[in-house]
């Protein structure tokens, strides 16, 4: 519950900042807007984030692959050299 509450926080914290950045860039007026404009940044940031997670998952799936292809290689040739 205390790590929740500690959790809550940071976001509270990081939402605060966001918006103070979105009302700093002065294109947006009204804290409705604000809050809106900052939503739909954080929702971006969130998108690519996990885009890039994605991407990242594929190339460590894809590199398991060959690591295992060339394991498996490695003992198909041990195997045909101690029977063969």
């Amino acid at each position: 519950e205390e790590e929740e509450v500690d959790s809550l926080h940071n976001a509270i914290d990081y939402l605060n900042n966001k918006m103070l950045e979105t009302k700093k860039n002065g294109s947006v007026i009204g804290s409705e807007r604000i809050a809106v404009m900052t939503a739909l940044n954080i929702a971006n940031e969130m998108l690519e984030h996990r885009k890039e997670n994605k991407d990242y998952a594929y190339k460590i799936d894809s590199t398991l692959s060959r690591l295992q292809n060339k394991i498996n290689d490695a003992l198909d040739i041990k195997s045909q050299l101690d029977y063969g």
